[in-house]
């Protein structure tokens, strides 16, 4: 009985594989343990006939540790990996851990050779060996392939191999199909067997993660009316909360509906998690909504019920850019630094642009000199506007610095000539004339273009200086450019 009902799951008349997955191969990995990356090599480019006999010329001995990291590494071949599963087995007396078995089974189940995947669990059975994460494999083989029937099927025969159906098995099947775009099948099939097996709060939460997923906001609301029906109000239930308010906001009314549900959640003190918080903080300072953002950073980050990244940094201190709030911005820079969240280049730039927007510029040198230690580029429409504030406001030095980083990252020359230009006549005008020069020589040689107009100023300049031999050499090698 048994093993007819094996057969007809793993049968070859069902449909075929949607597409062969790709695996990760032993070259991919750097710093692999010469033993391991030979091994691999071995059943890359051996036929499975003549695996074994290779494997003993060769003396090698193996660990149950050592099957394991080549099994990782060698789905993409499986005959001869089987093979050398075989011969492992024999020389380890058959003491091999129900992990490598379990490779074994998640090889050859992603490669839909699903009778020889239910022979070696047929064979762990022998062993004792089968456990729940052999049968979450099976799962996700089947569904990956699109078989949703024959993972069903598989769940209905646990039994048969030691293993209980129950609740902590379900989910396991339901999170293979929705990881798989499938939450309709998840959600059938959950409709029909919860008479015998009651879901918990986390079945509603994998299907909740499916229709987040799968952006279907109708079905997102329905499942979650049953799970509150169901299990009530559970501050612990952080993954179904998490999932609904992101799946909202991918609705029509996205932002208002989830921070409607939010205001909800918060009055019985149910919270969602990160994920929610990261998506919800995009969307504010996409829209701009500073007041919104304020309002759930203080609900999730300062309560300290989620821990911030860099991301959701970034997000908040873009909001402060549309508030002018600089001293916020300031706050959230020290904060992210202490709570392990550092900043990026993302970062130091949205700061930059606010400090230079609100002519904060000792904030704005500061984030400048610490954003090129921590060898970060400031963008070109920051180190543009850096380089006219500057100027603007009589220093030089800082706007120089600035140019030189400028040059150093922006490859396009075009795009550097309104600003070179400017640059060399505002240094002028700031008796900084033996800078304007050197300067534009460095930019005519750079390729950068300088006007007419720059030339004629740097010419009456140098002039009345007496110094017209700076400017013949310019010239000479402006018409030569």
């Amino acid at each position: 009985m048994e093993r007819s009902k094996k057969r007809s799951i793993g049968s070859s008349s069902s449909p075929p594989p949607k597409k062969r997955p790709t695996f990760i191969s032993h070259r991919e990995i750097p710093k692999l343990h010469p033993k391991i990356k030979l091994l691999c090599e071995i059943l890359a480019n051996t036929p499975s006939l003549t695996v074994e006999s290779t494997l003993n010329e060769a003396g090698f001995r193996v660990s149950s540790e050592d099957v394991e990291e080549v099994l990782k590494l060698s789905y993409s071949s499986p005959g001869p990996t089987v093979k050398f599963f075989t011969w492992a087995r024999r020389q380890l007396s058959d003491k091999l851990s129900p992990y490598a078995w379990n490779l074994l089974v998640d090889m050859l189940g992603k490669n839909s050779l699903f009778d020889a995947m239910w022979d070696a669990i047929k064979s762990m059975k022998k062993e004792g060996l089968v456990s729940l994460a052999t049968f979450a494999s099976v799962f996700s083989s089947y569904v990956g392939c699109d078989r949703v029937d024959e993972a069903l099927m598989a769940f209905d025969v646990m039994d048969q191999y030691g293993l209980r159906r129950d609740v902590v098995a379900l989910n396991s099947v339901l999170s293979a199909i929705c990881r798989e775009g499938k939450t309709a099948r998840a959600k059938a099939f959950l409709d029909i067997v919860k008479d015998r097996i009651r879901a918990d709060a986390d079945s509603y939460a994998i299907l909740l993660e499916g229709w987040e997923n799968e952006g279907d906001v109708m079905n997102a609301h329905n499942v979650f009316a049953e799970m509150v029906a169901s299990q009530g109000w559970d501050p612990s239930n952080v993954p179904a909360y998490d999932a609904f308010l992101s799946a909202l906001l991918k609705g029509p009314n996205g932002i208002r509906e989830a921070m409607s549900f939010f205001a909800t959640m918060k009055e019985k003190r149910c919270y969602p998690g990160s994920k929610f918080l990261r998506c919800a903080l995009e969307e504010f300072a996409r829209l701009n909504l500073d007041r919104e953002g304020d309002y759930l950073w203080e609900a999730l980050v300062e309560s300290k019920r989620c821990n911030a990244d860099t991301k959701m940094y970034n997000a908040m201190i873009r909001l402060q850019c549309h508030s002018n709030n600089a001293d916020r911005a300031n706050k959230l820079l020290d904060e992210m630094i202490v709570n392990g969240a550092f900043p990026d280049s993302g970062t130091y730039n949205v700061a930059l642009q606010l400090f230079l927007k609100l002519r904060k510029l000792r904030d704005a040198s500061a984030i400048f000199r610490e954003m090129v230690k921590n060898e970060f580029v400031p963008s070109v429409s920051n180190c543009k506007s850096a380089i006219k504030v500057y100027l603007d406001v009589g220093e030089p030095e800082m706007a120089i610095r600035v140019w030189k980083c400028l040059v150093e990252s922006e490859s396009d020359v075009v795009a550097l000539e309104d600003t070179a230009n400017f640059l060399i006549v505002e240094l002028r005008e700031l008796n900084r004339l033996p800078e304007a020069c050197k300067y534009a020589d460095e930019m005519i040689d750079r390729k950068i273009k300088l006007s007419s107009k720059t030339l004629s100023q740097l010419k009456h300049s140098l002039s009345k200086l007496g110094k017209m031999h700076v400017y013949d050499e310019l010239l000479k090698k402006w018409k030569s450019r």
